[in-house]
């Protein structure tokens, strides 16, 4: 049987056991949200031996040269000697700046960092708490533009990072972990075609940048917004979102709660099939979402999805 070694400890395990699994069951807490290799969450780094790794490209070449690993894609198969994402040692020092409830359930958490971080709308980065408690959440601030990094925490169900941003203060310190991608993102060539941003619950959140992107490059196209909320007092941003279609007019904006999903995808119709779509939110939302826009005709490849899972 392989033996794992992280720090001071040893231990055996079965061969071809999940990693992230073996070292959380063991004690050796490693934080996880999506289990797919997308929120990066679960990084540990291998200082001996190698795992089997199911999905190595979801990693820069860089971060594998460096011996960093997603514990959720890999497989014991040998002896390996790890470290754990260490916050401080790892991570970039940042301070709680503002703190403000959009919704009933809808936290603002806007942070100020020790030093820029160079990002782009639609990209999510891991937060961690000074107690070692770590989520990744996407960010709702545009770049060159605010002066902070601004996230939309979904209260509604309890969870280690939720209970404790509900505690935050101003002034209070975290840490950010690695930034990610993912899939939204606005791209120039859009310029012409509609673009439509589909979110349901805090998956306003990154398309809030990624529409204030877009306006911020002058699209042209018509921009279509929907928010499916849980009720209409989640419709969080509401304010904000009618000022920039009262200055644009080429943005529309329909507000849902749950029950009217289904009937808004009955009407649904693609104004053109050079449509660019980004989904993002409840799995189930963008599910529908998604298959009802393959059904109309839109193209795999002009839909870009981000699935938030409710784990917290």
């Amino acid at each position: 049987m392989p033996e794992l070694h992280v720090a001071d400890r040893r231990w055996s395990v079965a061969r071809d056991s999940n990693l992230l699994d073996s070292l959380n069951q063991a004690g050796v807490t490693v934080p996880y949200s999506c289990r797919a290799g997308s929120c990066h969450a679960c990084l540990v780094r291998c200082v001996r031996g190698e795992p089997a790794d199911l999905k190595p490209e979801a990693l820069a070449p860089a971060q594998r040269e460096q011996g960093w690993r997603l514990a959720c894609q890999c497989q014991v198969t040998e002896d390996l000697q790890l470290e754990t994402f260490d916050p401080v040692r790892d991570g970039l020092a940042a301070e709680v700046s503002e703190l403000e409830w959009l919704s009933p359930n809808v936290l603002r958490l806007r942070l100020s960092t020790q030093r820029p971080l160079r990002y782009r709308a639609g990209q999510h980065a891991v937060l961690w708490t000074v107690n070692g408690v770590a989520r990744p959440y996407s960010l709702a601030s545009l770049p060159e533009e605010d002066r902070f990094l601004e996230f939309h925490l979904d209260c509604a169900h309890p969870g280690e990072f939720v209970n404790a941003a509900r505690q935050f203060s101003v002034g209070d310190p975290v840490r950010l972990g690695e930034l990610r991608g993912g899939a939204l993102h606005y791209d120039p060539d859009w310029q012409e075609h509609p673009l439509w941003l589909l979110a349901s619950g805090t998956g306003l959140g990154p398309l809030y940048g990624v529409l204030r992107e877009a306006l911020r490059q002058d699209h042209q196209g018509l921009i279509l917004l929907v928010h499916v909320a849980r009720d209409h007092t989640e419709h969080y941003l509401e304010h904000e979102i009618k000022a920039l279609a009262a200055a644009h007019p080429n943005l529309q904006v329909e507000w849902l709660v749950r029950e009217q999903l289904a009937d808004f995808l009955v009407r649904m119709r693609l104004v053109s099939r050079q449509t660019r779509a980004l989904v993002c939110g409840h799995p189930d939302s963008v599910e529908a979402f998604s298959k009802r826009l393959y059904l109309a005709g839109l193209a795999r490849s002009q839909l870009l999805a981000d699935t938030f899972l409710t784990r917290s």
